[in-house]
């Protein structure tokens, strides 16, 4: 009798516990659900501002309250709609894998495919899935025909994963890369488009095209680059990692003939998700990476052959595109810049402190980098990280020797006032 009571009280005592947490979780949906449409009335540029807001917006998401994670810019955090969804997806694949992975939920791909190809504005028949944007990358760089002598122009400021396939094809295959080297920033579109323009000869055939670079968050004008490839009869490939779903526009305004991106980045969709476009009229003379049994088909799906992948991460892609078009791709990218903003124009008044990217909005979006004078970058980092539980990264690359720090929409001016008083400190020590 002393066990079944015991039993007893501690069953009701859970179901209260449970009861308690469930109401919680529910009174936070709802207002959360609340902040978004208060977020909606406003203008971008209101919303942008509206700590309130962007404070309740911020409970969507499962981060550590005791890490101040400032380096979204390598992955970012999913809010929790994703991840549940993911959860969902992978739990019924485990009930009958061979059954619910390629009868039912790889049945899924052609609504989301739609979804993808209205969130970039291309069609969809010009949009395949993948894992990211490397793998959509190297799609291009092994899959366009190029021969002996061959000319593509890119930057040493661009991912090096790139880099290193250009560089292999060039050693394996003798076509030749003709380098750029930016000193960042910059915020004249001439001077890139000029730096491209007198590093093209009669053999080069592909530009490659970094939007938003990786390093400081310098955004070049792809749009007016792939125009004077096009007119120039050269072919453009635009690595969209950084800048798909972080500034708003969509693919069709870059009149790009190829673009990959990774999803995983700033649409906050699961790990290992991508997405490449080809322009249609490329699709059936580009090689798939992997090989399928038409491999010049004019089929888009040709580029998704990848074997067996778990589908939960890529069906949960759904939840993050609508999560993303909640808030608006607009008002997205104005409380961005507006964090980067207000973290850049705080420490540049300490006279140690020195920008290494453009303010202007057309130049630069969430990403900012940062020195201090006499220190080195990895120093910083690590005294941000030990002193004071802020994650950011160092930087050391082409022309490049900064503190990269990258906010997202779940990151407040009042976490960033404690980044602030850190550089402070630091710059002051």
């Amino acid at each position: 009798m002393s066990t079944r009571r015991s039993f007893f009280k501690k069953t009701i005592a859970l179901g209260g516990a449970m009861s308690i947490a469930t109401l919680s979780t529910k009174a936070v949906a709802e207002d959360i659900s609340d902040a978004l449409v208060e977020l909606n009335r406003l203008s971008p540029q209101d919303a942008a501002t509206d700590e309130d807001l962007w404070a309740r917006m911020a409970q969507s998401y499962t981060v550590n309250p005791n890490v101040m994670n400032l380096n979204n810019g390598g992955v970012s955090p999913q809010p929790k709609v994703v991840q549940d969804a993911v959860d969902r997806y992978y739990h019924l694949s485990n009930e009958a894998p061979s059954y619910y992975m390629w009868q039912i939920l790889d049945k899924g791909r052609e609504p989301l495919r739609r979804k993808l190809a209205d969130l970039g504005g291309v069609s969809n028949d010009e949009v395949a899935i993948n894992r990211n944007t490397t793998e959509a990358l190297a799609n291009f760089s092994w899959g366009i025909e190029m021969k002996r002598g061959d000319e593509i122009v890119m930057t040493k400021q661009d991912y090096p994963t790139m880099i290193n396939t250009w560089k292999q094809r060039e050693l394996r295959e003798g076509i030749k890369i003709n380098w750029i080297n930016f000193n960042l920033p910059i915020d004249n579109d001439d001077v890139v488009l000029k730096a491209y323009i007198d590093a093209t000869t009669s053999k080069t055939k592909i530009w490659h095209i970094t939007h938003l670079m990786t390093w400081t968050g310098q955004i070049l004008p792809a749009a007016k680059l792939c125009a004077e490839a096009r007119k120039r009869g050269i072919i453009s490939i635009v690595d969209a990692a950084h800048s798909f779903a972080h500034i708003d526009y969509k693919i069709s305004e870059l009149n790009c003939d190829y673009f990959g991106t990774s999803l995983h980045k700033w649409l906050c969709a699961p790990f290992g998700t991508g997405m490449m476009y080809v322009r249609k009229e490329h699709i059936e003379k580009t090689w798939p990476l992997f090989a399928t049994d038409k491999p010049m088909s004019p089929d888009i799906r040709k580029f998704e052959a990848l074997g067996t992948r778990s589908f939960a991460p890529e069906q949960a892609i759904g939840q993050a595109i609508d999560f993303h078009n909640a808030i608006g791709g607009k008002r997205k990218q104005e409380r961005l810049h507006y964090l980067k903003s207000y973290w850049c124009n705080a420490v540049t008044k300490n006279p140690r402190v020195k920008l290494h990217i453009s303010l202007k909005p057309e130049y630069s979006c969430a990403l900012g980098t940062f020195s201090v004078d006499g220190m080195e970058p990895g120093d910083v980092a690590t005294k941000l990280w030990n002193d004071y539980g802020i994650h950011v990264v160092s930087i050391v690359w082409e022309n490049v020797k900064a503190v990269r720090v990258t906010p997202h929409v779940y990151t407040t001016t009042r976490d960033l006032d404690r980044f602030i008083d850190a550089v402070g400190k630091i710059a002051a020590s």
